[in-house]
């Protein structure tokens, strides 16, 4: 392959990449900015949304278009149920570094049923069209990319859309900027938390199914994955849900880019590198002002 067919290949890959993280640091931000909470169990979100269609699509053998949707149902209702059991009652009087504390024991508590459930054998999905790779300039792009692409930019859209255009996204910032004052005016900051988990959920779930057919899925990568999504979170500017978005894909093509370029051994430890020059330099993130707060839209 050609230099141009090289660089092609990289971007597809670093923007398919970039779109996980994009996606996976979404939904650090909204549980963020309801609750102040960093939920290092978003990783496991993708992680079930990948192997729960597995489940679906590949032993009950239902069709891949509703396996997707119920898919996306099932991980949405285990962020609501997580919220509710585990973090509800301590976030009213527990601090902060507690609850941190709690979302790291559901992770390694959801692994753990993960691995009950499916062992601890990679998994994959069929593709959600054709499998033959698409040829654009050398370069072998899977039509799932485009799916992977199209879905998140999606998700992102209508994220956009909610909290700037729906009453209730609304008063999700509202409870973003003062939760105090958002149930002075009769908002239900309880139901905004819960909306917000399960929200952060559903983007897991996206995130897993469509990611799945390419790169296979097991009980374990969701630490790896949250790091990642983390990392993109902070790049951004925490709490602020575009920078996060944009984070995840400029993450992604320098993770690309520097696999391809310089060496696989990179790949893991390019996002913990990119960490720590940014809480470094400005430790408020890209897009993120000189004190990192909580911002009113996404």
């Amino acid at each position: 392959m050609d230099l141009q067919g090289q660089i092609i290949q990289y971007l597809a890959t670093g923007l398919t990449l970039g779109s996980i993280y994009a996606m996976v640091g979404l939904g650090f931000t909204i549980i963020y900015n309801a609750t102040g909470i960093i939920n290092l169990a978003q990783g496991e979100f993708v992680m079930f949304g990948g192997l729960i269609m597995v489940f679906f699509t590949t032993t009950l053998g239902l069709p891949l278009f509703l396996s997707f949707f119920i898919t996306l149902a099932l991980t949405t209702g285990i962020g609501m149920l997580y919220e509710r059991l585990f973090i509800h009652h301590p976030s009213k009087t527990a601090p902060l570094m507690t609850l941190l504390i709690i979302t790291v024991a559901v992770s390694i508590f959801f692994r753990g049923i993960a691995m009950f459930i499916w062992g601890k054998e990679p998994y994959s999905l069929p593709h959600f069209s054709s499998p033959e790779p698409i040829i654009i300039g050398g370069a072998a792009i899977l039509p799932q990319v485009f799916w992977i692409l199209g879905l998140s930019l999606l998700a992102v859209i209508l994220m956009n859309i909610f909290f700037n255009r729906t009453i209730t996204g609304k008063a999700m910032s509202a409870c973003a900027v003062n939760r105090v004052a958002a149930s002075l005016v009769g908002i239900d900051v309880s139901k905004m938390v819960l909306l917000s988990f399960a929200l952060s959920a559903t983007l897991g779930a996206l995130a897993g199914a469509s990611i799945t057919p390419i790169a296979l899925m097991e009980y374990d990568r969701g630490p790896m994955l949250a790091l990642k999504g983390f990392c993109a979170a902070v790049l951004g500017g925490l709490g602020f849900g575009t920078g996060a978005v944009v984070a995840g894909f400029l993450l992604g093509l320098i993770e690309s880019f520097t696999t391809g370029f310089i060496s696989s051994a990179f790949k893991e430890a390019t996002a913990l590198i990119i960490l720590i020059l940014v809480l470094f330099i400005k430790p408020s993130g890209i897009f993120g002002s000189a004190e990192v707060g909580k911002i009113k839209k996404i």
